[in-house]
């Protein structure tokens, strides 16, 4: 069967020739720009994307730069974007990704690019590394044994385990999108893995510092990390753990544990979430200068027709969403 691949060629050295490229879409408007390339291969309806990119490597054009190892899933290394999405090419079948029978790949725009379809993975270790992945011994260290831990301790935490660092989950976060302060759904999602284990002595110390600006309360729930993890870590879930570790910790003046007190209270006394006062409760009433930094937005808002209604109304029946919180309490 035959297959046509776009492929998105960057090269440092070189400038992309007028008409070669396109834009992206915010936010990721400032990537550098690629020239795409279009190839044909011959290959059967079993083929993966990335028989198909060797495939052109080998015998159509040699300088096509790709990275890959293991072609089984496990070591992560070919992480790129095959038509808009970030998936690893040795397990993405062409036919289930074509469309009328092409397929375009490139290196995600989220992350600086080496060259063609090889991405830098230097912010994603960066990020791992802020959150400290190992365990501080607790002391005294057992002398002569090992550690003993119950087994359920240790379920808890295979999800994470099966990380592999593809940092697909990274490549397509809306969150670190926006902003490439925020620690990202990888580094994360290990974080949890290291606060969760009954080894570690810094428990208390971590979920300080993962409450802090561009942390756990940064994460936007967009869904993008756990529809793209080939492992199925799902890193928002162990973003949401962390969360309630940090508000069970103590952890609580922040902009995020006040946005979701603000939700919740609004959801509970009006069945309704009342926009209005979700931004000023979640900066803190008297926070002025974070509320003056809002006022552009809120100014932008009523340029577009978008605010709020001034008067805020309960739905029918609200007992029911109070007795819900009764038993489920609040943001806990």
């Amino acid at each position: 069967m035959k297959w046509t691949i776009e492929v998105g060629r960057y090269d440092r050295t070189q400038a992309p020739k007028p008409g070669t490229t396109r834009p992206y879409p915010p936010p990721y408007e400032n990537a550098p720009a690629k020239r795409y390339q279009t190839f044909e291969v011959e290959l059967d309806d079993q083929a993966m994307v990335l028989d198909a990119l060797i495939a052109i490597r080998e015998y159509q054009d040699e300088s096509l730069a790709v990275r890959c190892a293991c072609r089984s899933a496990i070591c992560g290394s070919c992480g790129m974007w095959v038509n808009g999405h970030a998936r690893l090419a040795c397990i993405s079948k062409l036919r289930d990704v074509a469309q009328d029978g092409k397929v375009t790949v490139e290196s995600p725009p989220s992350m600086p690019v080496i060259r063609d379809l090889v991405a830098d993975m230097t912010p994603f270790w960066e990020k791992n590394r802020k959150v400290k992945p190992w365990l501080e011994n607790k002391t005294p260290v057992p002398s002569g044994e090992e550690y003993r831990v119950p087994n359920d301790a240790m379920e808890n935490l295979i999800q994470e385990v099966s990380c592999i660092s593809c940092g697909l989950c990274l490549m397509d976060c809306e969150s670190y999108g926006v902003n490439p302060n925020f620690i990202g759904p990888a580094a994360l999602a290990k974080a949890y893995r290291y606060s969760a284990d009954p080894r570690d002595d810094k428990t208390t110390q971590r979920l300080g510092e993962y409450s802090k600006p561009d942390g756990v309360w940064d994460c936007t729930h967009c869904y993008e990390c756990v529809s793209v993890c080939p492992k199925g870590v799902a890193p928002l879930e162990q973003i949401l753990k962390l969360r309630r570790m940090a508000v069970e910790a103590g952890f609580t003046d922040n902009a995020g544990t006040r946005h979701a007190e603000a939700f919740a209270d609004s959801v509970r006394d009006s069945g309704r979430l009342n926009e209005l006062t979700l931004m000023p409760k979640s900066f803190g009433l008297f926070n002025i200068r974070a509320q003056l930094a809002s006022l552009p937005a809120a100014f932008n808002m009523m340029r577009a027709g978008k605010l709020p209604p001034i008067i805020h109304h309960k739905i029918p029946h609200l007992e029911r969403i109070k007795t819900i919180f009764k038993r489920l309490g609040g943001i806990k």
